[in-house]
């Protein structure tokens, strides 16, 4: 199993002056110490579970290309950007001139979006659930277009290339992975046994929980004829290594169960992650124990 490092809050010591370096150091002794992927949310306001709409936010690809020139080894994506956002072909551009200045290093985390108050916000439209999952399922065949190669007219319901021209191509091939977030059993997961090629569920759900969507998924994949184990399956979930909280052997023994049912990356947020101290410990105590598992 391996372990990645989600980074939900910008809210630390020292305000906005200090986030770059702060944000520099946290994603060096991540990597560093062996994490095997760092990831932002991909939001303008600040999220309700986290904190406040006015707490700190870096927009997500601007934050990625900055991390990118502070790691070596890392992965990088969203956990996840919402179809809404951006249109599919910009995306689909951003994360490819992403993967080539990472040195093939980019993931195009996505998903359908739910977060209304950022869209009225920043004058975002926020069509309604099922509009934004035909959206989702069309960005996913415009990112597979683009990164075949094939410059060639894109025709859907809601958006239309006239021609799929990405150059450079990203270094990974055939394509960037693709990872879709959320546990919708009918539309999600099925969009991932179509086109995706990672999967990321909610840890906090349990491993029971976890492995039934994991079923749900597999089945999904039998329809499509597509290979189960082609598809990497992760969680998000949460390491809080103050006193008193979770230790090291906690985040161990969570994740074990977490491989039992097929989790094989384990991704996580640390609500002091600005201490550093607590990455520090993840890498030592916990990324070795995982690679066993």
């Amino acid at each position: 199993m391996r372990l990645g490092l989600q980074l939900p809050s910008f809210t630390w010591p020292g305000g906005p002056a200090a986030l770059a370096a702060r944000l520099r150091a946290i994603a060096q002794a991540a990597d560093e110490g062996g994490f095997a992927s760092l990831w932002v949310m991909d939001h303008f306001f600040q999220i309700p579970p986290v904190g406040p709409a006015e707490q700190e936010m870096l927009e997500g690809y601007s934050a990625l290309a900055f991390l990118a020139a502070a790691t070596r080894r890392a992965t990088l994506g969203t956990l996840v950007t919402g179809v809404t956002y951006r249109h599919p072909g910009l995306l689909v551009k951003t994360v490819s001139s992403l993967d080539v200045l990472s040195g093939g290093r980019a993931v195009l985390g996505i998903g359908a979006a739910w977060f209304e108050r950022e869209h009225a916000g920043l004058g975002v439209p926020f069509p309604p659930l099922a509009e934004r999952f035909e959206r989702l399922e069309e960005a996913l065949r415009i990112a597979k277009q683009m990164w075949s190669g094939r410059v060639t007219p894109f025709e859907g319901r809601h958006y239309r290339l006239a021609e799929t021209l990405c150059m450079p191509q990203p270094l990974r091939r055939p394509h960037p992975p693709i990872l879709i977030g959320g546990m919708g059993e009918r539309k999600t997961l099925r969009l991932v046994a179509r086109y995706a090629d990672a999967c990321n569920l909610f840890a906090h759900a349990g491993a029971a929980e976890i492995a039934r969507k994991l079923e749900v998924l597999r089945r999904h994949c039998d329809a499509e004829r597509r290979d189960y184990d082609a598809i990497e399956r992760s969680t998000l979930g949460t390491a809080n290594l103050a006193p008193g909280a979770h230790s090291p052997a906690d985040v161990i023994r969570e994740c074990r169960e977490l491989a039992r049912v097929g989790v094989q990356h384990a991704i996580v947020n640390v609500p002091n992650v600005h201490e550093l101290a607590p990455v520090e410990r993840l890498a030592k105590e916990v990324v070795p124990a995982l690679a066993e598992l």
